[in-house]
């Protein structure tokens, strides 16, 4: 049976459930406001499309990789660049996991209590050790095996993606059904609402529109089996962009009605997406059912997204890690093939993460902003990978002429635009580095250095592994 049955909707729809969810919508209008929609569109146009269509290429150049990024980049570079990647690739997702238990406990909070106070209620030293706990549960529940609760989870995150949907379809909807409704934002029929203010403050929040839109390399395995990935995959992407900006744009503007643009509540980043669906409830006569159902799914979500992601990303580090790279010890396993030694390094980073803010963070809003942040900081990092690969895919163009599907049949074209999206990735997130608080506030200065220490410090561990794995085979 021929297995390239996939048609371009289909891929669109399935990029779309892998790239997109609401929170992309609540942190960058708490970001941004209302002019996040012209940053949308922006983002979309520049940075977004061609990222896309690049891991395109990149998934039908070598169909038969099955290490993705690290992958790519041994293909086109060397064995050490692809350590690196594989090790960007895991080390990224510590701020991850670090702030997964801390989700988890404001979606219960909501899901309980029926507000934030919850979570609000607990000094960061109680939140910090309530969440290490939850992790360090997680992480041994991980070693037995989690297959259960990842099948759960993917339903949940199909729930929550029609939760999202239906967040834009019922907010915006709303002035149609009763056109006394207050809008929170003022003016948002007139252009000038929606103009950013192009100044530094504004450039430091781009690396959550990056953060936001990341992740497109997941798509890669279905560029070959498509019925005609030359004319089909494009078509998928340029849907998955559609649907991507439509939702950003409709979902930024919903945010816009209920909650007013120039007056954004601190706790918005924390309690946002809970907030909006009690506000909708209320409206639509329903009272908290649909800021239940949001709480449970998320919390269900949630909990799913950390038990995956404490063993998936290790898989691509050490599944086929190269002994000339990574020491004996971090590749051992137990009888049951468990990871040991990558398990508890895991736990001693996240450990890490999760403690720091005791020591310089005073509120639970400022905390979710600040991890939130860093995650924008330290997670597009293995997007750069994405973008070296097609730069030396095109460097050697004539030694890849395999691919069923071409982004750009001009390598010179297809340098730039590779050359483009790194750039655009890494001033993203040295200006994400800076604190998204007021200058001189408390805080800041411990924010500005863990966001700059955070990434020289996983780049250095990265860098440590190769020289113990070279100490080791000199013996």
């Amino acid at each position: 049976m021929d297995q390239k049955q996939m048609r371009w909707f289909t891929v669109g729809l399935i990029a779309f459930n892998m790239v997109w969810g609401l929170g992309n919508v609540v942190n960058n209008y708490s970001q941004q406001g209302i002019s996040v929609v012209t940053s949308w569109i922006l983002i979309l146009a520049l940075y977004f499309i061609p990222y896309a269509l690049i891991v395109g290429q990149l998934g039908s150049t070598f169909k038969d990789s099955n290490g993705g990024v690290s992958s790519w980049i041994e293909n086109t570079t060397n064995k050490k660049l692809a350590y690196y990647a594989a090790w960007t690739y895991w080390v990224v997702h510590i701020p991850y996991l670090a702030q997964k238990p801390q989700a988890i406990l404001i979606a219960l909070g909501w899901a309980i209590k029926g507000d934030g106070s919850f979570v609000s209620g607990m000094s960061v030293q109680m939140v910090a050790i309530i969440s290490l706990v939850i992790f360090l549960l997680f992480l041994y529940l991980s070693t037995k095996g989690l297959s259960t609760l990842k099948v759960i989870g993917g339903l949940a995150g199909t729930a929550m993606f029609i939760m999202s949907i239906l967040f834009i379809l019922l907010a915006v909807g709303a002035p149609f059904i009763d056109q006394s409704m207050e809008i929170a934002t003022q003016d948002m029929t007139s252009i000038k609402t929606y103009i950013p203010k192009f100044d530094l403050s504004y450039f430091a929040t781009i690396s959550m529109l990056v953060f936001a839109v990341g992740g497109a390399e997941k798509i890669s395995p279905y560029v070959n089996q498509t019925k005609n990935p030359a004319k089909e995959f494009p078509k998928g992407m340029i849907l998955l962009a559609i649907m991507v900006g439509v939702s950003a744009v409709l979902g930024s503007v919903a945010m816009g009605m209920l909650f007013a643009s120039d007056n954004i509540p601190s706790d918005l980043m924390t309690n946002g997406a809970y907030s909006a669906f009690q506000k909708l409830g209320e409206y639509y006569g329903v009272g908290n059912f649909l800021m239940i159902v949001y709480a449970l799914t998320n919390t269900i979500g949630q909990i799913s997204a950390l038990a995956f992601s404490i063993d998936a990303p290790l898989q691509v580090l050490l599944a086929d890690a190269d002994k000339e790279y990574v020491p004996t010890w971090l590749r051992q396993r137990t009888a049951k093939g468990t990871l040991k030694n990558g398990y508890l390094l895991t736990g001693i980073l996240v450990s890490i993460i999760i403690l720091l803010p005791i020591f310089g963070i005073k509120n639970m809003d400022e905390l979710v902003k600040w991890l939130t942040n860093l995650n924008s900081v330290v997670m597009p990092l293995r997007y750069l990978w994405v973008f070296l690969a097609y730069m030396m895919l095109n460097k050697a163009f004539k030694n890849y002429q395999n691919a069923e599907y071409k982004f750009m049949k001009n390598p010179k074209w297809g340098y730039a635009i590779g050359l483009w999206c790194f750039a655009f990735t890494a001033f993203a997130c040295i200006l994400g580095m800076i604190p998204k608080i007021p200058y001189g506030s408390e805080g800041w200065w411990f924010q500005m250095i863990s966001n700059i220490v955070t990434p020289i410090v996983f780049v250095a561990l990265g860098m440590i592994l190769p020289a113990i794995a070279r100490r080791e085979q000199a013996k």
